[in-house]
């Protein structure tokens, strides 16, 4: 049948953009501008009833438009032969709760019944196109918008195009496979799936009867010791007991031990007041980490983490270099202070130099806030540093009357020379972004012993930074320790290229997993990561879909 101008252009459109796909936007657009008519793709005219309805149905969502489109407006899910890639999809969805996603957002139920009476209609398939669309973004890329979540979030995610998702469901061999495939391969990413996993499993059976209050340890008697018995057992961790088991005995502190590992508790084997509130209540405060951490990695999913790349992981003040999946250099970082000013930020950009004995230009924020005040009281203060006008020269101080600007006026800089005081040490490591984020020594050692280690006004300050400069240019020069102390004791500022760049992540997890597997847990210094968990409840996950 004949299709309306309308609804043919729109068609057409969608065809057409789909075939140009790979070919950037300005020049298509010269080229429909310069090409006879003659030269253009002949659109389709004539379509039958059901693939107008599947034009009409899929127009609405532009990813199902850019796969019907190029897929000639042929069904994916109708019919019997549909059936594998329908199983597919409902299989995988099933998989939702143990990764951390809103079950409820997938509608396994009305598939199912749509399965079992069979897709005829433009409309099912779409429905079942359109969760297929929705699981694929969610699992590879997450759920939530990060810049959405907290401004000091800058991560992209670097998620495949929904069309191109379609296209390869369709042509795969086996469409289970395709979909097993698609969350994050990381083994990190499993761990914190089996950790999440093992939350649930710690929630007893309502019939199991409550810890009674109170500090219980090996050698003490008492009732509650019996119910405390009792209910580690539900929850699998059994315990025999050596005599009465009203007595806490080996066996017994040995199974709080488990728990309380498993609970992300110290291990003492001591059911104290936090081991008895956890045992006595269902998954909560503990498995939240774990779920932002499933959707943080989501958001990785576009970078290859098998890559030599820097890992810094904000809340556990720390720096690593991984190269194959391995840890190969680690050491403690300070970062910024939790002070919405001074927070750092996370993304992902690419370090590609570093400079010996650095000039620091001081930040224009900390100018005007913390020294134009400090030099209008008195002109010499703050002497360590040069003041420089927009050519980077140095103006005297005498010549300035500092008095008369404001923090929006003040027309200089402020920038300290090479020295063994320089804010900066005796190197930074560049990864250039919008933020002016970096890598640095330090002068301030003394930080590095402390526990939590917010202290910086942004950027990240290192505990072994000529450790740090020899790894990085490792491999691009026969001996990196010589060609970075050449550079030193020139007192110069030297920049050495990293050859090749390699990504920086900034990443904020809360609870992450060791090599082993083991989770570690880090304080919410910067209050993201209940962002992110209450952004995951509004999205329609709770603690009851754990257990769908």
């Amino acid at each position: 049948m004949r299709l309306s101008g309308l609804i043919r252009a729109t068609v057409v459109a969608t065809v057409l953009g789909a075939v140009l796909t790979a070919v950037p936007r300005l020049a298509i657009a010269q080229a429909l501008e310069t090409a006879p008519v003659a030269a253009l793709p002949a659109p389709r005219l004539t379509f039958s009833e059901q693939e107008m309805l599947l034009a009409r149905q899929a127009a609405a969502y532009p990813g199902l438009a850019d796969f019907y489109g190029t897929n000639g407006l042929k069904p994916l899910f109708s019919g019997p032969e549909g059936a594998v890639r329908r199983a597919a999809l409902i299989a995988a969805i099933d998989e939702a709760a143990s990764h951390g996603l809103p079950p409820s957002r997938y509608r396994a139920q009305l598939l199912r019944q749509l399965d079992r009476e069979g897709v005829d209609t433009a409309e099912e398939e779409i429905r079942f196109a359109r969760v297929f669309a929705d699981w694929s973004h969610d699992i590879t890329g997450g759920i939530l918008d990060p810049a959405r979540v907290e401004p000091g979030i800058k991560r992209e995610v670097l998620r495949p195009r929904p069309g191109d998702l379609l296209r390869e469901f369709a042509t795969s061999a086996d469409p289970a496979a395709m979909l097993a495939a698609l969350p994050s391969q990381d083994p990190r990413y499993e761990a914190l799936r089996k950790a999440l996993a093992k939350q649930s499993r710690l929630v007893a059976p309502s019939d199991a009867p409550q810890v009674p209050e109170g500090l219980w340890r090996e050698g003490m008697s008492d009732p509650a010791i019996a119910a405390l018995r009792v209910r580690l057992a539900s929850v699998g961790f059994a315990a025999a007991p050596a005599g009465s088991p009203l007595t806490f005995d080996a066996p017994l502190a040995q199974a709080v031990a488990g728990f309380q590992q498993a609970a992300g508790l110290p291990a003492d084997g001591v059911a104290g007041p936090r081991t008895v509130a956890r045992i006595n209540r269902g998954p909560g405060a503990e498995a939240a980490p774990i779920l932002a951490a499933l959707e943080r990695m989501r958001w990785m999913y576009g970078h290859d983490l098998n890559a030599r790349h820097v890992w810094v992981n904000l809340p556990e003040f720390n720096a690593r270099i991984y190269e194959a999946g391995q840890e190969i250099f680690e050491t403690r970082v300070v970062i910024g202070k939790a002070k919405p000013d001074f927070e750092t930020p996370e993304f992902t950009e690419t370090m590609k130099y570093m400079v010996v004995n650095p000039r620091w230009n001081v930040p224009r924020s900390i100018t005007v806030k913390e020294y134009l005040p400090r030099l209008q009281a008195n002109r010499n203060a703050v002497s360590h540093l040069d003041v420089v006008d927009g050519a980077g020269n140095v103006i005297p101080r005498d010549r300035i009357d500092f008095r008369q600007y404001t923090a929006k006026t003040f027309p200089y800089r402020m920038r300290q020379k090479p020295s063994d005081d320089n804010a900066l040490g005796q190197v930074k490591f560049m990864f250039p972004n919008p933020w002016n984020i970096y890598l640095h020594d330090t002068p301030t050692r003394h930080l590095f012993n402390q526990s939590s280690r917010a202290y910086s006004h942004g950027c990240i300050r290192v505990g072994r930074p000529i450790d740090l400069a020899h790894e990085l240019l490792r491999g691009q020069v026969a001996d990196p320790a010589a060609v970075f102390d050449k550079a030193l004791r020139s007192g110069r500022e030297t920049y050495l290229n990293i050859r090749p760049p390699l990504p920086v992540h900034l990443v904020y997890f809360t609870a992450f997993p060791d090599e082993t597997g083991q989770i570690h847990r880090f304080p919410d210094i910067y209050g993201r990561d209940a962002l992110i968990h209450a952004a995951l409840v509004k999205a329609g996950l709770d603690s009851a879909a754990m257990d769908e």
